[in-house]
């Protein structure tokens, strides 16, 4: 297993892989992949929902599910940008941009919400 700073890329270049390179195998990475954008959205949401639930959890066992749920919501958003053809570098380029900026400014920086 790669060392936890290098996790999030070593991940990401499998859900690449298996992109590429489907294997023979049943694989849930390729499975969404082909199911798209209304299949790995669903599931963004639904983990999303779960992580909200988790929060309001109490104790260790609370706390161990809120990190369980995280997790996959990160994942499931790391199979968005691989369906996409991006990466974790351009999150992780994102968040180096707005870091040391309040969040205030960050958010008034980026201009109206096209609707």
């Amino acid at each position: 297993m790669p060392d936890q700073a290098s996790i999030l890329n070593a991940l990401m270049d499998v859900i690449i892989e298996r992109k590429r390179n489907p294997p023979a195998e049943r694989s849930y990475v390729v499975s969404l992949l082909q199911a798209g954008v209304p299949k790995i959205g669903a599931k963004i949401t639904e983990e999303a929902a779960e992580v909200v639930e988790a929060a309001a959890e109490p104790g260790r066992e609370g706390e161990a599910h809120l990190i369980r749920e995280v997790a996959d919501l990160v994942f499931h958003s790391m199979v968005m940008l691989g369906y996409r053809d991006l990466n974790w570098a351009a999150v992780e380029a994102e968040l180096g941009r707005r870091f040391g900026l309040g969040g205030i400014v960050e958010k008034e920086s980026r201009g109206p919400k096209a609707k």
